[in-house]
């Protein structure tokens, strides 16, 4: 039986960077996006103290491959029960589960097997809790506050990025693999309670028309499928973002890689340009969780990923490294806003009852898709050198501004506009 839901109060007053609910539920998923690092960190070391560099790919791989098979069967979960329900089932799992390894590490070394198995059952539980997490947002707050809440999600994302691993490496540092894997545990378990104090706005007749339900789960991701697809707004923009992510994640982040090895920055240079991407991107996020609303979202969005697709294409052609650091960070930038414009107007136009499978089709793009780029981008810099690569990988990229422009709704799409009298 589904969690009865609670009627929030009229939010019209209420930003979201003042509403108590949003920021409970804020501080939960940032304390287990940061337990997520430091248990990536714990994993990665103990499988290369366990074995060698080809170990530590295989155990990492063998948390990805569940989690991108199961994705869409999560987003049908999420939609078929209460999403925060799924939501405090899965961490509970994964508190479980990560305190269960620290403690059998504490006892004994750690072995091959027993950390391929955990990934493996890790990356299971992650392809209900990211749907999930993903359809919760307008279940918080109202349609003129998404935009807000994708800033300040994608702000603690960053947080959880820099957080986490240094955590993991002290924890690694003072008590081994146990050590790192308790913190990770505790810090999921930290964000159970205040998930348990999340209301939920309640469905109504707009929000759930009246239809009927198919009866089987295959059904429900089929009728998913078809959703995205016939509609108007959100298939475009699942499409678009998909090719951004096939065209540019690869070149991001294996290419610039070997394009900083082909020029010669080394290490130093590296940090710099991978930091100069993190401050763009952190710097978006924070332009829309303060400003809550962007004028011309469609086009915005157009413009963005075209500026984005122009700065990855000519990074490579940069042979200085200071320069080479400003686009990263105009590319970090708009990388940001267009991420962000699209997660708020698919939220936005969704059908709530959709939502779980909406977000498990665009987080496969990320966690499916996009990596089967790695390979290709590397080979291809091997054969022909990092500048046609890079250049070549932008106008792909770029197709998705021609899929943006050619939909006459995303042209003209709107975040809504907060309502009167709303307080910042």
């Amino acid at each position: 039986m589904a969690t009865p839901e609670i009627a929030l109060p009229d939010r019209a007053t209420t930003p979201a960077h003042r509403d108590g609910n949003v920021l409970r539920w804020l501080t939960a998923y940032t304390t287990s996006l940061v337990g997520d690092s430091v248990y990536f960190v714990a994993l990665g070391w103990s499988a290369q103290k366990a074995a060698g560099p080809a170990e530590v790919g295989l155990v990492m791989a063998s948390g990805a491959l569940p989690r991108a098979l199961l994705m869409l069967g999560g987003g049908v979960v999420a939609d078929r029960f209460d999403p925060r329900r799924v939501i405090l089932g899965s961490d509970a799992l994964r508190c479980l589960l990560i305190l269960a390894v620290a403690a059998g590490l504490a006892l004994t070394a750690p072995a091959l097997w027993i950390l391929v198995a955990v990934a493996l059952v890790f990356g299971a539980v992650d392809a209900l809790f990211v749907p999930a997490v993903g359809a919760l947002p307008p279940r918080i707050t109202s349609p003129d506050q998404l935009a807000r809440v994708t800033g300040m999600r994608s702000l603690s994302m960053r947080l959880g990025q820099i957080a986490g691993p240094p955590i993991g490496g002290l924890a690694m540092g003072l008590g081994g693999p146990a050590a790192a894997f308790t913190v990770a545990g505790l810090l999921f378990a930290l964000s159970l309670p205040l998930l348990l104090t999340i209301r939920i706005r309640p469905l109504g007749p707009r929000d759930a028309p009246e239809r009927p339900e198919p009866a089987t789960a295959r059904q429900d991701l089929l009728g998913g499928l078809r959703y995205i697809r016939r509609h108007r707004l959100i298939g475009p923009l699942v499409a678009a973002g998909a090719i951004c992510e096939l065209g540019l994640t690869g070149t991001l982040n294996v290419g610039m890689v070997l394009l900083n090895a082909e020029r010669g920055w080394g290490p130093y240079g590296y940090g710099w340009i991978v930091s100069s991407f993190g401050a763009g991107a952190a710097a978006s996020a924070t332009l829309l969780a303060i400003a809550g609303w962007l004028p011309r979202a469609g086009l915005m969005l157009a413009g963005t990923l075209l500026a984005g697709c122009a700065g990855a294409a000519a990074i490579a052609l940069v042979p200085i490294l200071w320069p080479a650091a400003v686009l990263a960070a105009v590319i970090g930038l708009c990388a940001g806003v267009f991420g962000s414009l699209d997660n708020a107007l698919i939220q936005t136009a969704a059908d709530p009852a959709y939502l779980g499978r909406v977000t498990s089709v665009v987080m496969l793009t990320l966690v499916g898709v996009a990596p089967l780029s790695y390979p290709v981008v590397g080979a291809a810099i091997g054969a022909w050198g990092a500048a046609p690569v890079f250049v070549g990988c932008g106008i792909f990229a770029s197709l998705g501004v021609v899929i943006v422009l050619a939909s006459d709704a995303v042209r003209h799409a709107e975040l809504p506009r907060q309502r009167p009298g709303v307080t910042i």
